[in-house]
């Protein structure tokens, strides 16, 4: 029993359709709580970057990972302040 009809090509789209496609597609659109999520996600692969560059005994890189890491955090804490970051529901 077939569902569908049966692909005759494993590529039907060609490269100028495709490109025609993604012109008219719309961009997606962060939200403020995910962009939040996104910059702590970055914090977080910063300081195991930092630990992984430690244990290879190459601590400038280390120390380097170490001092960036704050950075998103204090974005991702400025985001948190803006009127756009919905707070959560109680």
């Amino acid at each position: 029993m077939l569902l569908g009809p049966i692909q005759t090509s494993p590529d039907p789209w060609t490269a100028v359709q495709m490109r025609d496609l993604r012109s008219v597609a719309p961009q997606p659109r962060q939200t403020p709580r995910g962009r939040h999520a996104q910059l702590l996600t970055i914090a977080a692969a910063r300081r195991l970057r930092c630990v992984e560059r430690a244990g290879l005994a190459r601590f400038e890189d280390a120390v380097y990972w170490k001092a960036v890491a704050p950075t998103a955090v204090f974005k991702a804490a400025e985001l948190r302040t803006g009127e756009d970051f919905a707070s959560l529901p109680n």
